[in-house]
C-alpha cells in the first residue's frame, strides 16, 4: 500500500454514513493523535445535526462526492448502508483517496468484484472493518493453532441467536431488516465467516440456506430479513457447521467454537476466549490490547502511510466473505442479484 501522506501530519479522514458505526468511527478517531476527521455526510439531517452538535470542527457536505473528492481529504471510511459501497469505494479509490469501508463489502457479488478489481489497481490502502480481525482473541488462536496445541481438527461450528432484529443499537438503520440488504446473515455471521477464512483458508459452501419469515395476511408487508440460517462448509479439510436464529425467546448470542483432539477453544460474545482440554470450559488469559474501533483506524492510517499489517480485512479477502455470505441466500457467485 503507498500514499504520499506526510508521516507528520495526521491523515484526514472523511466519513461517509453518520449513523451507528459512523458516529462510532468519528469518537474513536478523536482519542487517535494520527487521524483528524474533517468532513462527514450523511443522507438524513437529523444525523448530520447530530454530529454538527458534537463535533463541529467537522465540516458536513452537501453529498458524498464533495467528501471523496474534496482535496482536503486523504482516506474515506464508508458507513452507509452497503448498497452504496460499491460506488462510493470505487470513486473513492479513483480520486486517490484510501478507503476503510464497513461490512459486508457490497450486496452483490458483481459489485464485490468490482471493489476488489478496482483496489488491486488502484494503488492506494483499502481495508474493510471486521471486528474480529485485531481481536486479543483471535491473536490467541492463532498462537495456539501454530504451536500445535490444538492437536488435530475436528471442525468448527458458530452458534448465533438474537431475540429481537435488528438489534436495538441499530433501530435507525431500516435497511438491516430488509431482505436486500439487511439480515444478520450479512450483518454478523459475515465476521465469523472471515475468521474461519483467516485461520483455515478461503470456504466452500456444500449445504446452506436461510428460513424467511411466513407469508400470510398477518405478515409485514416489507420484504424481512431471515429468521434462521444453517450452514455445512469446510475451510480447505475442517467442517464448519453453522445454526443461527432471529426472533427467539432467548438470549442474544454470539459463539464460534473450535473443536480439537487436544484442547478445544469457544469465542464467546466477541471477546471472551474459553478452552477446554476435556472437561468444562475455562478462561483463557489474554494479555494483548482488546482491539476496537479505535485500534482498527490506527492500523489503517499506519497503511495509509505506507506501513502494512495482516490484522486488517482487504478487499480480496472481505469478496471472498461476500461470496460465502451471499451463498446463503443462494446466490450464485457467477450472478449479480442481490436477494
Amino acid at each position: 500500500m503507498r500514499s504520499s501522506t506526510d508521516r507528520r501530519s495526521p491523515i484526514r479522514l472523511g466519513i461517509l454514513g453518520l449513523g451507528a458505526m459512523g458516529t462510532e468511527m468519528l469518537a474513536s478517531a478523536a482519542t487517535l493523535a494520527d487521524v483528524a476527521v474533517v468532513s462527514g455526510y450523511d443522507v438524513s439531517p437529523v444525523a448530520a445535526d447530530r454530529v454538527r452538535a458534537k463535533h463541529p470542527d467537522v465540516s458536513l457536505a452537501a453529498d458524498a462526492r464533495a467528501v471523496v473528492e474534496s482535496p482536503d481529504v486523504d482516506a474515506v471510511y464508508i458507513a452507509t448502508p452497503p448498497m452504496f459501497h460499491a460506488e462510493q469505494a470505487i470513486a473513492a479509490m479513483r480520486a486517490g483517496k484510501a478507503v476503510f469501508c464497513e461490512k459486508p463489502l457490497a450486496v452483490t457479488v458483481t459489485d464485490g468484484r468490482r471493489m476488489a478489481a478496482a483496489a488491486a489497481g488502484a494503488g492506494v490502502a483499502e481495508a474493510v472493518n471486521f471486528a474480529l480481525s485485531d481481536r486479543h482473541a483471535v491473536l490467541e488462536l492463532e498462537r495456539a493453532l501454530a504451536a500445535g496445541e490444538v492437536g488435530e481438527i475436528r471442525g468448527v461450528e458458530v452458534r448465533l441467536s438474537f431475540p429481537r432484529w435488528p438489534r436495538d443499537f441499530q433501530a435507525d438503520a431500516r435497511w438491516l431488516a430488509g431482505r436486500d440488504q439487511g439480515g444478520f446473515v450479512r450483518e454478523v455471521l459475515s465476521h465469523f465467516v472471515y475468521l474461519t477464512d483467516r485461520l483455515f483458508g478461503p470456504l466452500d459452501p456444500v449445504e446452506v440456506g436461510v428460513d424467511l419469515p411466513p407469508a400470510g395476511p398477518s405478515a409485514n408487508t416489507v420484504a424481512a430479513s431471515e429468521v434462521a440460517a444453517r450452514g455445512f462448509l469446510r475451510a480447505g479439510g475442517v467442517p464448519v457447521h453453522v445454526s443461527a436464529f432471529a426472533g427467539v425467546a432467548g438470549p442474544e448470542r454470539y459463539e464460534w467454537i473450535l473443536w480439537g483432539t487436544r484442547r478445544s477453544y469457544l469465542l464467546r460474545d466477541w471477546d471472551q476466549l474459553l478452552g477446554s482440554d476435556g472437561g468444562g470450559w475455562k478462561p483463557v488469559r489474554l494479555t494483548r490490547p482488546r482491539g476496537s474501533e479505535a485500534t482498527r483506524l490506527a492500523l489503517f492510517a499506519d497503511a495509509v502511510r505506507g506501513g502494512t499489517t495482516r490484522n486488517l480485512a482487504d478487499f480480496a479477502t472481505a469478496l471472498r466473505v461476500q461470496e460465502v455470505i451471499e451463498a446463503f441466500h443462494h446466490i450464485d457467485p457467477g450472478h449479480s442479484e442481490g436477494s
